[in-house]
């Protein structure tokens, strides 16, 4: 069977830690599913989404078992409809350990089938955060160490 592990969140914007994560879960899985979602919790986002699923594409275009997908619904569901079975997940510190291990809780308990892999993240992406990046970004400061792509 195929393994397919979606990578779920709003990358806003998507780091060279989540491309780190991404291309280290090629070693685990046959197939990876970049999910951009919007995020319920968040009003606007800072970069457009067509733009951010523009720039991904072309962060991973020679890697075709990678696809990028928006959505719109819960992600235990996403992962049902694309027969994922793998939530790809990266951790910085105890507090997005926290954070993911409720959220895998909730995801396992809407489809017993999913699960969560967790990658710690590699130590030199270990203090890039998409809220660190807009506030320097929305303030004129050079971004593009911690971006794949050029914006």
């Amino acid at each position: 069977m195929k393994r397919v592990a979606l990578f779920p969140g709003s990358f806003d914007p998507f780091t060279k830690g989540h491309e780190d994560i991404v291309l280290r879960g090629l070693k685990l899985f046959d197939e990876i599913i970049i999910a951009v979602g919007y995020n319920s919790s968040k009003n606007q986002r800072y970069f457009k989404i067509d733009f951010m699923l523009e720039k991904i594409r072309e962060t991973f275009v020679k890697y075709p078992q990678i696809n990028v997908v928006t959505y719109s619904e819960l992600t235990a569901e996403l992962a049902r409809k694309h027969q994922a079975r793998f939530l790809l997940r990266g951790l910085r510190n105890t507090t997005d350990f926290e954070y993911e291990n409720s959220i895998a809780q909730v995801n396992r308990f809407l489809n017993e089938e999913l699960e969560s892999v967790f990658l710690i993240t590699s130590p030199p992406f270990a203090a890039i955060n998409s809220s660190i990046i807009r506030e320097v970004h929305r303030y004129g400061g050079d971004v593009s160490p911690m971006l794949p792509y050029q914006l």
